[in-house]
């Protein structure tokens, strides 16, 4: 009898890290067109002002040149970095800027600091798909709109009275994510949770995050449901 042929699938190699950044990079330059030019500022600015220190400084010294150079093009790399970074995590949130579960995503992957926060919004309007999301950390408990202020306020409000009445002392902020010309655009909300003053510990953090999602943890709106079937939650 032949011997059967192996045919169990190779596993999927991932791509490297100079491959992965070259599709960030492309997607980027889809959505950002000033990425070009800001990666050359970044990148030759470093290296052109370390050169010029070196010829000023080095006094003909070849080894001391050749060293300023390479700080120069290790600076200019990491200034690469950190701009590709930034407007690639800008350039994807405005791919989903406007949809309904926009902030969940930022929450899902962009908090730091200590800040709790969860994908699923706390209260939602099954009509408009409007939602209010909600964040706790050392800032206190942050209530975040997803939606025009004139249709979020009434659950806005009905949240902050929920908050009050379980937390007592704790501050609780306000945030706008929609179409109002003053409101917080979706690439900016981690950064603005970040600048909130501390005001908790973390154990209170810790405490305040389990009285509130003790009255939440029921709210019909599993992962991946339409936002249009769900129906908000009341306060007990």
């Amino acid at each position: 009898m032949a011997r059967s042929k192996d045919k169990t699938p190779k596993p999927h190699k991932e791509p490297g890290r100079i491959k992965q950044m070259w599709q960030v990079f492309q997607m980027t330059r889809r959505y950002d067109s000033k990425i070009v030019p800001l990666l050359l500022v970044g990148f030759f600015v470093p290296l052109v002002a370390s050169i010029v220190v070196a010829i000023l400084a080095t006094d003909g010294n070849v080894l001391t040149l050749v060293l300023w150079i390479i700080a120069g093009l290790l600076a200019g790399v990491l200034a690469v970095l950190i701009i590709l970074g930034r407007r690639a995590e800008k350039a994807a949130y405005s791919q989903i800027e406007g949809q309904p579960g926009a902030v969940g995503a930022v929450l899902r992957s962009s908090l730091k600091g200590g800040w709790v926060g969860s994908e699923m919004p706390i209260a939602v309007n099954g009509k408009t798909q409007d939602a209010v999301y909600r964040a706790v950390g050392r800032g206190g408990v942050v209530l975040i709109s997803e939606g025009p202020r004139t249709r979020t306020a009434r659950m806005l409000d009905e949240e902050r009275r929920t908050v009050t009445r379980l937390g007592g002392h704790v501050p609780v902020t306000v945030i706008s994510v929609g179409p109002d010309s003053d409101a917080v655009p979706l690439h900016k909300l981690a950064s603005r949770l970040r600048k909130i003053k501390p005001s908790l510990t973390k154990a209170e953090v810790l405490a305040v995050n389990n009285r509130l999602s003790s009255i939440t943890k029921k709210l019909p709106i599993p992962k991946g449901v339409d936002p249009t079937k769900a129906r908000p939650q009341r306060g007990n």
